[in-house]
């Protein structure tokens, strides 16, 4: 994906201010709007105007693709890292598009969600605006619950007009049983209110951090294990470590690669808990030395009517 300059398009230095580059979008807007200007990529260059408004004018926006920014290089393709957009707070707010106007860059930052989120906003409140977050945890903490100190971004702007990223702590408790994408409400920890108005609430929308060992779809857990050709073809048992402690799980004889064992409600914990699947791969041995390649040939010989590319029932 291409990587958007949305300082370029706007035509401002990185370390514009918010005024600055209000004034830019407003002269460049009048240039390329369709109605006035002449030139033939007039409507393209509008809707690239909006959407890189849309990100600059906004605090949020702007110091989250900041951040992402930074590790770009010219000439590179463009892939967000997973979990690239945890840690800052978003309440939302856009630049008057349709979210059908925003490129897949944008949406691969903050989301079709975040895209279309300015519409229906009323300019003033007396609650205070919720605030929205993503924040990564260990999917261990999900099996058994836990308390973490949970680090959050927020940006600021100084008195130059300048933005900066203020960073907040928050004792937060992990419900048992949490799965991604489900949220925790810390009520009263959004914007303060307006005169009299509550403080909005913060919700954190929960990601598992990348697993050495685990996947995770929903609620069910899945483990790659490795065992040797004996072990499939004659049966084994094995101890397989799961989140929840280790488990003997018998592998049955003629075991095929990426055959699932199921070992049910041994998923992440839940009214109806999710399942706990062995994925089985098959290790070989190197021939690395004269017995192991003599082993090998052995083996060929002793079972050279096995044909490994005849389809099964053919």
């Amino acid at each position: 994906m291409e990587f958007k300059d949305y300082y370029t398009i706007m035509g401002v230095a990185r370390d514009a201010t918010q005024d600055e580059i209000k004034r830019a979008y407003r002269q460049l807007a009048r240039k390329y709007h369709p109605d006035v200007s002449k030139s033939p990529d007039a409507e393209a260059r509008f809707k690239e105007l909006g959407e890189a408004y849309a990100v600059l004018k906004d605090l949020e926006k702007r110091a989250a693709y900041d951040q992402l920014g930074s590790n770009w290089k010219a000439g590179q393709d463009f892939r967000p890292p997973p979990g690239s957009n945890g840690g800052f707070e978003f309440s939302g707010g856009g630049a008057g598009m349709d979210e059908r106007d925003f490129s897949d860059f944008f949406e691969s930052i903050f989301g079709r969600q975040e895209a279309g989120a300015h519409r229906g906003r009323a300019t003033h409140h007396a609650r205070g605006q919720d605030h929205h977050a993503k924040v990564q945890i260990d999917l261990e903490d999900a099996y058994t619950g836990a308390t973490r100190a949970i680090t959050l971004q927020t940006p600021e702007m100084d008195e130059q007009g300048r933005v900066h990223m203020k960073k907040h702590t928050l004792n937060v408790t992990i419900p048992r049983g949490i799965r991604a994408g489900q949220h925790i409400r810390l009520a009263g920890q959004g914007m303060p209110g307006v005169e009299q108005g509550g403080a909005g609430d913060l919700y954190l929308e929960i990601e598992f951090r990348p697993h050495l060992r685990y996947r995770v779809e929903q609620r069910d857990v899945y483990f790659d294990l490795r065992i040797a050709p004996w072990e499939a073809a004659l049966g084994a048992s094995v101890e397989v470590p799961t989140p929840g402690g280790a488990v003997e799980v018998k592998i049955p004889a003629g075991a095929a690669a990426g055959r699932k064992l199921r070992l049910k409600g041994r998923g992440i914990p839940g009214s109806t808990p999710g399942d706990f699947y062995v994925v089985l791969q098959i290790a070989l041995p190197p021939a690395d030395t004269e017995a192991a390649r003599a082993f090998y040939n052995g083996m060929a010989e002793q079972f050279k009517s096995f044909d490994p590319r005849s389809t099964p029932g053919a």
